[in-house]
């Protein structure tokens, strides 16, 4: 049997709520400031290629289209709150798919638009949001071509997977889970029609720009992912990954995502999805605890599920339950708020326990241009005592980045550093003669007849973040040029 969409057309409410949520990220998008990974990605956009060490080229170079509007958080961000808007509008047309009503995709709407791992993703001009939008876009285009005998629809999905790969790689984890869930629901006769193996063969060829510089570059892909593999998989990302997963989700929206689960797998025509998300969950617990929000792009699909399983429960007649249902996680975004966005007054960061682990993202958002003056002055003092740097080397490619994008005035000399795509863009002629290193420890002193910590950096407003408490130090007497030294001190991370 086909569960045909009841409705074509979404209602006006859902397009509300995606403006609602467009808007409430463009009103945050100037607060605190860029984040270490939108900093990186500026400037990648500012070197175009077609891949780098640790993403595909479609997110910086995004960053360089919005460049035109300015570089500042507002216009980088614009793009990927306007994502965010397009990714709960689709959650609304996955209900209408999966036969839902105007309520069961008001409510998918509304939930979808209030998960944490949703606000937080819009938030920022990084890979995230793209890459849940992209899966999203899949979901749709395979459910069309599957449960209305559109066929064709199939190829939009490689399109769209395609263009996903082009912004991250884990649109590869939902195509293998969609096999796995038709082929252990007994729908593999899907897969032997012509229509999957030509959009598979579509999103590869959109793809091949970056498979070609993968393999150039010696497939730092594969690299990058074994790194990522040993860092996100300690015992306590094993204790941590499944709270985590109703924190993004919201506390009060969690009961939807398991009616939404429970309704799937009781609909033969949906089971797949049941499936394909259970083997999603079970790789991020078992392979990558540390990324818990690795199988979030199905969220949209549970989502409707779970308000379509809602809409038929309750009848029209009972308005009030319904309401709540809507209301609730309205609610938890509302509590979750502070530590989902930067809403609160930065001055009051450092009194919340706890945030950096609650939110990662949000913390690492404040002092960039503060940290980039403070070395820029420490260097302009250098250079009036007579011993000018000659490069700057950082421990990160955030700070690397926000000198380069916050210091062009500053008169600094060149900025380099051996952390992930920067190492492939190596010393770029920069002389050894007066490193200013920045935070990195004793990792040069084997290669420099000197090194010495000056001086400590910290986070405007007491703020605890990555930067805070970073240590400037010197290094002199290079015991080997930068070119011989280079490949030694490659930092993947």
């Amino acid at each position: 049997m086909s569960l045909a969409p009841r409705h074509s057309r979404l209602p006006t409410a859902v397009w509300f709520v995606a403006l609602a949520f467009t808007g409430l990220e463009l009103a945050v998008a100037a607060r605190y400031g860029f984040h270490r990974d939108e900093l990186y990605f500026i400037v990648a956009g500012r070197r175009p290629a077609l891949g780098y060490v640790d993403q595909p080229p479609l997110a910086p170079l995004l960053t360089r289209i919005t460049a035109v509007l300015g570089t500042n958080p507002i216009a980088v961000r614009t793009l990927p709150a306007v994502a965010g808007g397009l990714l709960v509008a689709g959650a609304a047309k996955l209900a209408g798919l999966f036969g839902g009503g105007r309520f069961a995709q008001i409510l998918a709407a509304v939930a979808t638009a209030c998960a944490p791992v949703i606000l937080g993703a819009a938030h920022l001009a990084g890979t995230t949001i793209f890459d849940l939008l992209a899966w999203t876009g899949v979901l749709l285009a395979v459910t069309t071509a599957i449960q209305t005998g559109r066929p064709r629809y199939w190829l939009l999905a490689g399109v769209t997977a395609g263009i996903g790969l082009e912004f991250k790689d884990l649109v590869l984890l939902l195509a293998a889970s969609l096999v796995a869930g038709l082929l252990l629901t007994r729908r593999g006769a899907v897969l032997r029609t012509k229509w999957p193996w030509l959009a598979a063969g579509l999103a590869v060829f959109l793809w091949i720009p970056n498979l070609v510089w993968q393999v150039l570059n010696g497939w730092p892909l594969l690299t990058m992912a074994a790194i990522l593999h040993s860092e996100h998989s300690s015992a306590n990302d094993h204790v941590t990954v499944l709270p985590a997963q109703l924190l993004y989700v919201g506390i009060l929206a969690a009961p939807v995502v398991v009616a939404g689960f429970i309704w799937l797998w009781r609909q033969r025509e949906f089971r797949y999805l049941a499936v394909a998300a259970l083997l999603l969950l079970a790789y991020v617990v078992i392979d990558i605890p540390g990324r818990p929000y690795y199988d979030d792009g199905l969220l949209p699909a549970l989502f409707a599920g779970g308000a379509i399983a809602i809409e038929r429960h309750f009848s029209a007649s009972r308005r009030l339950s319904r309401g709540g249902w809507i209301a609730a996680p309205v609610v938890g975004a509302l509590i979750a708020l502070p530590i989902t966005l930067p809403v609160l007054p930065q001055s009051i960061l450092h009194d919340i326990p706890g945030l950096h682990k609650l939110n990662y993202d949000l913390r690492e958002t404040v002092g960039w241009p503060e940290f980039t003056t403070a070395v820029a002055n420490f260097a302009a003092s250098m250079k009036r005592a007579g011993t000018p740097p000659t490069a700057i080397f950082t421990s990160n490619y955030g700070e690397a980045s926000a000198l380069l994008v916050f210091g062009s005035q500053d008169d600094l000399p060149p900025v380099i550093s051996a952390h992930n795509n920067y190492w492939l863009w190596g010393p770029q002629g920069a002389s050894d003669q007066v490193v200013l290193t920045i935070g990195v420890g004793d990792e040069l002193d084997s290669y420099f007849g000197a090194c010495r910590a000056i001086t400590q950096l910290h986070a405007p407003d007491g703020v605890v973040n990555d930067e805070d408490g970073v240590v400037v130090g010197l290094c002199t007497a290079p015991r080997e040029p930068w070119t011989q030294i280079w490949p030694s001190i490659r930092n993947f991370s």
